[in-house]
């Protein structure tokens, strides 16, 4: 009796052993080892080039002396500079318009294929979800030639039925433009995540609900969207970065545009412009890290006061 006792407490120590004899590295050792990957490509990728824009921000190319040390003072001059300062504006304004159309126009996809009330909503949320997987590049020149004054679509049918078509490349309509085109980009892309998160919800919720009487507009208001809140977060945080790292859509429209927008049309194309156009290397970097700054000042906003949203 005491043998069976004694193997039955050594049994199950033998997989431990065996695993250690075989891989010759401890349990405890495993989680670090799966991680170093992502930690080295992480170091290499995105510390290290971020270390050294920092670095080249704290100097400054002079035509006499070099690259001299200057600390603060190209951030100084950053934050007085006008061709900064109206791109972040410009954006931001970009955000507050554009990005809650996407999201109600995605919440309102979400909500009708989660119904299950629409006809062929497969062939639907394909159709919504497709102009996603079309790169921004393709996109941009596609609704750029659109917008075309001589030779697009819209100014043609205007032409030909005498009806007077708004110039969508003027600087009066630029902004509304690349709206557009951003959400034609993202509205299926967003549609997904939420769409994913309505699938998550217990049916039991809804069978409750029908029971205290409550129809679909209820349920979609009392149950749906409280459950979407995290999925909205997430899609507002995603579209705070999106908004103010714009750059694909007015850098391909400046072609056909050039007198609208020029190249601190936003913030992230001057920044570019200062690196790649007038070879201002260390104040591109500085540009990038205030750009970034905002970024995470923005984003932490929108969470804090939905966090305070919901406590209260």
């Amino acid at each position: 009796m005491s043998a069976i006792t004694a193997a039955s407490r050594e049994a199950p120590r033998r997989p431990v052993e065996r695993r250690r004899r075989l891989g010759g590295v401890r349990p405890g050792a495993a989680g670090p080892l799966f991680v170093a990957p992502f930690m080295v490509l992480f170091l290499l990728l995105f510390l290290a080039p971020l270390g050294y824009a920092a670095y080249l921000s704290l100097f400054q190319h002079k035509l006499i002396g070099g690259t001299t040390f200057v600390g603060l003072q190209n951030y100084v001059t950053a934050l007085k500079d006008p061709l900064f300062l109206h791109g972040v504006a410009r954006v931001a304004l970009f955000f507050l318009i554009q990005v809650p159309v996407m999201l109600v126009l995605a919440l309102l996809f979400a909500l009708a294929l989660d119904s299950g009330l629409m006809r062929f909503a497969r062939v639907v949320r394909l159709g919504i979800f497709v102009p996603y997987a079309v790169p921004s590049v393709v996109a941009t020149l596609m609704w750029g030639y659109l917008y075309g004054p001589s030779f697009g679509p819209f100014a043609q049918l205007g032409r030909h039925f005498h009806v007077p078509v708004p110039n969508f490349l003027s600087d009066s309509w630029m902004l509304a433009s690349l709206a557009n085109v951003v959400t034609w980009e993202f509205v299926g892309y967003n549609m997904i995540i939420l769409y994913a998160a309505l699938r998550t919800i217990p049916g039991e919720l809804y069978e409750a609900a029908a029971v205290d009487g409550a129809g679909a507009w209820r349920i979609a208001w009392s149950v749906k969207l409280p459950a979407l809140r995290p999925a909205l977060m997430l899609t507002l945080l995603f579209s705070v970065i999106g908004s103010f790292q714009l750059f694909n859509e007015p850098k391909l429209l400046q072609t056909i545009a050039p007198n609208v927008i020029d190249s601190a049309y936003t913030a992230n194309l001057y920044g570019y412009s200062l690196a790649f156009t007038s070879q201002q290397v260390n104040y591109a970097a500085t540009v990038s890290f205030l750009l970034g700054l905002v970024i995470v000042i923005v984003s932490y906003t929108v969470l804090i006061t939905a966090n305070r949203r919901r406590a209260s």
